[in-house]
């Protein structure tokens, strides 16, 4: 089974309150991109701006951190328990710290890596989270082309810890999404497949049924 996650980034940012309302009904919660300027060459959502979002919404809110300091963010977020919260294992030396403390907040711990990231790489580091956040495209800017040869980072995080859910964000429309469910992925976030379209709930629905 999949979820699906509008990147609101990807929205009308003047109408953010009337796009969830819109697609709550049709969708799994909604994503999050947080970038710091720093980490990645983009600047979106504060800290304010995610609280405010997340408390607009009764659906799960998966927030994603591509910022220097994650730990920084762990003390200034609101977020209900459950919430999804991925963080680049690219972005600091403290991965086990920063899980730590995401799970003290009762939210899900997710560590997220680049296209170029090894799974080798974040292998030591399962034992601390369950979530895994498999980036598709270079992370910082939205509309990019789906880049293929990740899928199979899947299967190998998958035979590292069979229970290990996945996730994956970047480039994923209506002639990627099949073979991203079909490789195991199981939270996909989905910005402009969605919020480019005239009508976003036929593409959300659209989205759902090609990925079954």
């Amino acid at each position: 089974m999949i979820n699906l996650f509008p990147s609101l980034i990807s929205g009308n940012l003047l109408c953010i309150e009337q796009s969830i309302k819109q697609l709550e009904p049709y969708c799994d919660g909604f994503h999050l991109d947080v970038m710091d300027n720093h980490f990645v060459p983009n600047l979106t959502f504060g800290a304010d701006m995610v609280n405010a979002i997340a408390k607009s919404s009764s659906k799960k809110m998966w927030v994603h951190l591509m910022v220097d300091d994650p730990m920084n963010w762990c003390t200034t977020l609101h977020l209900s328990a459950g919430s999804i919260v991925s963080f680049h294992f690219e972005s600091t030396p403290q991965s086990q710290e920063v899980a730590k403390c995401i799970t003290e907040k009762k939210w899900i711990p997710s560590l997220a890596i680049n296209p170029k990231t090894a799974v080798a790489e974040i292998a030591p580091l399962l034992d601390v989270v369950d979530h895994v956040l498999v980036m598709s495209v270079e992370p910082g800017f939205s509309g990019q082309r789906f880049l293929e040869h990740v899928l199979p980072k899947v299967g190998e995080l998958k035979k590292l810890k069979p229970n290990l859910v996945i996730g994956m964000d970047g480039g994923i429309n209506l002639g990627t999404i099949h073979d991203v469910a079909s490789a195991g992925v199981q939270d996909i976030a989905i910005a402009s497949a969605i919020f480019a379209s005239d009508d976003p709930v036929h593409a959300i629905q659209a989205l759902r049924k090609k990925a079954a």
